[in-house]
């Protein structure tokens, strides 16, 4: 192992290797055990399910490869599906023709701590820019809000 990378670790109850880390914990909830993936440098769970009693039925089963290799593969699942899903919160778009011409709308919010900002932008059939235009991060895009912008001349809309 290189001084960045850290060294495997392979517990019963804690099982990592250079970017995920497994640790079995008690369930809160109930009697149960449950299993806390982290992806290194993250310090909240990315996945938090539950774990399976061992034979004594009151401590957990043992961590192992195949274990921690599935409990990875649905990580990295979960971690994707849930960028998806923000991506197509924060960007929406919508197309539609004007004058014979196929124009698409796009809203693009860029959240930040201090206060999201939003940028509604059109584009004509061959992705060439009409306008770009700051709007509230609460603009609400649909056809008929693209409409009424694009009729506008493309004046900024007006804060919803």
């Amino acid at each position: 192992m290189t001084v960045d990378t850290p060294e495997p670790i392979q517990q019963a109850r804690l099982w990592s290797d250079a970017q995920w880390s497994a640790r079995v914990i008690k369930n809160d909830d109930d009697d149960g055990w449950a299993v806390a993936m982290y992806l290194s440098g993250e310090s909240e769970p990315v996945l938090v399910g539950p774990w399976t009693m061992g034979r004594d039925k009151k401590n957990p089963k043992p961590l192992d490869s195949a274990a921690f290799n599935t409990l990875v593969k649905t990580a990295k699942e979960f971690r994707r599906r849930s960028e998806q899903q923000l991506h197509a919160q924060l960007n929406k778009n919508v197309s539609l023709m004007v004058a014979g011409s196929r124009i698409r709308v796009e809203l693009s919010i860029l959240p930040d701590e201090e206060g999201a900002t939003a940028t509604l932008r059109a584009q004509d059939e061959f992705a060439e820019e009409l306008a770009r235009v700051q709007v509230s991060p609460a603009f609400k895009l649909n056809v008929d809000s693209a409409r009424t912008w694009i009729d506008s001349g493309y004046v900024r809309p007006a804060a919803s």
